[in-house]
């Protein structure tokens, strides 16, 4: 009997104690899931938590700054823009380079720019200013409006600087999709001096006739795509600027518009460096230009390694230029320094012109080389001109429509490209 109890007590015991280790394990794991899930809520931070009205007339910038700044503190953090809200914002910078990286901003609401005189002060660059970060996303449904038709009308005493809506500055890692930034009040959205930039699915939009609004801007840039998105906008779509290297653009739809640029480079006896860029699978409808080279006289340095292939135009005035005269407004004088131009390619172009299909002036000094046609079929839809060409040195690599007969074949004489050392990067 008294066998009977100890076994009866033991085997109690060891059933409470397994009994209880595995309450604890099951206890500590719904603490553990608790923290998790704490820790998840606290790294995103709402702008209405931080006390903005979105009721698209007060002023939300402070509530912008403060969670901007509590996000910065936090590795992986998200500062939301909810949805169903309009947020009134001045100019602001979001900056690091206290920031903690991988930073997302997930914008679904609307943000919408001042339109009083007196939020603009003296004058500013940019409206909305992202700088010295590592990682930076912004993502979402919303959009940026910048309700730039009274800096356009100019029917209010604004500034004669116009801002940028969306700007980069000195960044790695960058991503910006699903956005829409609309009325801009000059340039939609802007690059400079970043590196790792990724661009999808976007839109931007803002009339035909709207001056100066760029769609993309890119400047001391590198390892950049931008895919996927549709540009409308007052002139170029993309404009690539000196100092961009390894840039791929493709299936962007684009117009209104200027088209996809490189340049203007050289301005002011500048030196411009660009290379290595890729423009495939791209769109052109009624733009004043369909993929264009601008250069202006006096200029050094050097665009080279440039492809344009499997581009769609349909009534763009000129689809292929390459303007080495390049001259905005007023008069400029001659001079025998340019932005060297070289190996550049054209395959599958297709579609309508209204004035004429392909046009290179190049610089007498130092002529355009190693151009290549490839498979270019384009179709007048007006009464329009043939190409036309200046001191421009490639190659036919199959019969081109209309004939081009005025591009020089082989390469220009020893004097000219290959001997001028300004055209070196």
């Amino acid at each position: 009997m008294k066998t009977m109890n100890i076994n009866t007590i033991t085997l109690i015991i060891t059933t409470a104690f397994l009994v209880l280790f595995s309450c604890l394990e099951r206890c500590s794991a719904t603490r553990g899931h608790s923290w998790r899930k704490l820790k998840a809520t606290s790294s995103t931070f709402n702008v209405l938590d931080f006390g903005a009205k979105g009721d698209g007339h007060s002023d939300d910038t402070k509530a912008f700054e403060d969670a901007w700044a509590a996000a910065c503190k936090m590795e992986a953090s998200t500062m939301v823009v909810p949805s169903g809200s309009v947020f009134l914002v001045k100019p602001i910078s979001f900056s690091g380079p206290n920031c903690e990286p991988n930073i997302v901003f997930q914008l679904d609401g609307k943000i919408i720019a001042p339109t009083s005189p007196s939020a603009w002060g003296s004058g500013t660059l940019q409206w909305l200013e992202f700088t010295k970060l590592n990682k930076i996303t912004i993502k979402g449904k919303g959009v940026i409006d910048g309700q730039g038709s009274v800096w356009w009308n100019d029917s209010e005493k604004l500034p004669k600087t116009k801002p940028t809506a969306l700007r980069f500055y000195g960044s790695d890692g960058v991503s910006v999709s699903g956005i829409t930034i609309q009325n801009s009040q000059q340039t939609h959205l802007k690059f400079d001096s970043c590196t790792n930039v990724q661009v999808f699915d976007i839109t931007t939009s803002s009339p035909g006739d709207s001056p100066n609004t760029d769609g993309i801007h890119l400047q001391n840039s590198q390892d950049v795509v931008i895919s996927g998105s549709t540009l409308s906008c007052g002139d170029d779509c993309v404009s690539i600027q000196t100092g961009c290297s390894n840039i791929l653009v493709h299936n962007v739809n684009c117009g209104p518009g200027h088209g996809i640029s490189i340049g203007s480079l050289g301005k002011e006896n500048t030196k411009a460096c660009v290379s290595n860029v890729t423009v495939r699978d791209v769109t052109l409808q009624n733009t004043l230009t369909g993929v264009r080279i601008k250069t202006w006289q006096g200029g050094s340095g050097s665009v080279q390694n440039i492809m344009f292939s499997n581009i769609q135009v349909s009534d763009v005035k000129t689809p292929i230029m390459i303007d080495q005269f390049y001259c905005d407004g007023g008069k400029c004088r001659n001079v025998t320094s340019a932005v060297a131009v070289s190996s550049i390619h054209y395959t599958n172009v297709h579609g309508t012109y209204t004035k004429e299909p392909i046009y290179f002036a190049c610089s007498d000094s130092l002529p355009c080389k190693g151009i290549t046609l490839d498979t270019i079929k384009l179709e007048s839809s007006q009464n329009s001109n043939v190409p036309f060409c200046w001191k421009a040195y490639g190659e036919l690599k199959t019969e081109i429509v209309p004939p081009v007969d005025c591009l020089q074949r082989g390469n220009p004489s020893s004097g000219g490209i290959t001997s001028n050392k300004e055209s070196s990067c």
